[in-house]
């Protein structure tokens, strides 16, 4: 028997992980990892008692369980990362869709471990696609200081954003309210972004999109999911 690969073996510990841990495990986990990030990408993740609540428009308690629940189980994955993939996940992102029952784990690595020939680059609509990020941004809270993508692979698009933190956010975080300024961002941020023109501009359909913050270094990471051109 051929041993598994990497991605193979993150992908069967996660699954096990998130039904260990959840009652119930997704039904695929997709593994892409191309320095300096890894995306988990999971499908079918609704534990029965959350589909309850999800029934009853109760996203925001099932998000706020998934995000406590997560900050306890960071540590662990990234360790087992390092000893499956020997992965130094420098920083982790996670976000949901209640409503498509899927998933993303965003992994950064300690990027001077990396490979700078095989960190990702450019592509076509790179230009636009940021002109749009700024739109957008400037709609929730304002325009971001930097802002840069690039295509992991066919169907994954990870954009990165620094400097976006308006004063009063800041404020918020410092009172220890970061939980609901991120739950609320989330919900605004994807909201705008599912009424744009990134469909358009890509020229491809957009399956999922995911957003998550490290507020105390005034960054974001947008992940979207898109579907693969057709050859």
């Amino acid at each position: 028997m051929e041993p598994k690969s990497k991605e193979a073996e993150i992908s069967s510990y996660v699954g096990k992980l998130l039904r260990d841990n959840f009652g119930k495990g997704p039904s695929s986990v997709f593994v892409s990892i191309e320095e300096p990030y890894i995306t988990i990408y999971f499908r079918d993740f609704l534990a029965p008692m959350e589909r309850v609540l999800v029934d009853q428009k109760e996203h925001k308690r099932v998000e706020e369980t998934r995000d406590l629940l997560m900050i306890k189980l960071f540590p662990e994955i990234k360790a087992s990362l390092s000893v499956i993939a020997d992965i130094n996940i420098e920083s982790f992102y996670h976000d949901w869709s209640l409503t498509n029952r899927t998933g993303l784990f965003l992994g950064v690595m300690d990027q001077s471990q990396c490979d700078e020939d095989h960190i990702p680059g450019g592509y076509d609509t790179k230009e636009k696609i940021h002109e749009e990020i700024a739109r957008i941004s400037r709609q929730a809270e304002k325009i971001p200081e930097q802002i840069d993508s690039c295509y992991l692979n066919e169907r994954t698009i990870v954009v990165i954003r620094n400097g976006i933190l308006v004063r009063i956010e800041k404020e918020l975080i410092r009172d220890g309210l970061e939980e609901s300024l991120k739950l609320t961002k989330r919900r605004l941020e994807k909201s705008l972004m599912h009424n744009n023109n990134f469909e358009s501009i890509l020229s491809t359909e957009i399956q999922d999109i995911f957003v998550d913050w490290d507020f105390n270094q005034d960054k974001s990471y947008i992940v979207f999911i898109v579907k693969p051109y057709k050859v």
